[in-house]
């Protein structure tokens, strides 16, 4: 075994065992534990955007979550970052006041005159 912080071999004993089985070592000099091989943490991206999808399709947080058997926090936090990456939505140009003025004059008169009729 070689210690990822001192860089050295020698007196590298074992040190317990991690809450997934793997072997911990401690490293005599540095006095670090570490595990030669760490297990990658989190989500492969696959699931991450099978979640977004699934989301996106109409299914709500919890119902994401107990699909595929994350926490609805997760799916929440990963719908979360993949909108904040989305640009920004374009707006229309706005109305000038005189155009929705207009409007509005043209909308009463058309009520006044009785072709808007309510049932």
């Amino acid at each position: 075994m070689k210690c990822p912080h001192c860089e050295r071999t020698e007196r590298q004993n074992k040190a317990g065992r991690t809450v997934s089985g793997r072997q911990r070592y401690r490293c005599m000099y540095c006095q670090r534990k570490y595990t030669p091989n760490p297990k990658p943490q989190g989500y492969p991206p696959e699931l991450r955007y099978k979640a977004i999808q699934m989301y996106v399709d109409g299914l709500n947080y919890r119902r994401v979550a107990r699909h595929l058997g994350v926490s609805h926090q997760t799916v929440y936090d990963w719908v979360k970052k993949y909108a904040e990456d989305l640009p920004p939505v374009p707006r229309p140009e706005q109305v000038h006041k005189t155009e929705q003025a207009e409007h509005l004059k043209r909308s009463k008169s058309h009520r006044e005159n009785g072709a808007c009729r309510t049932a």
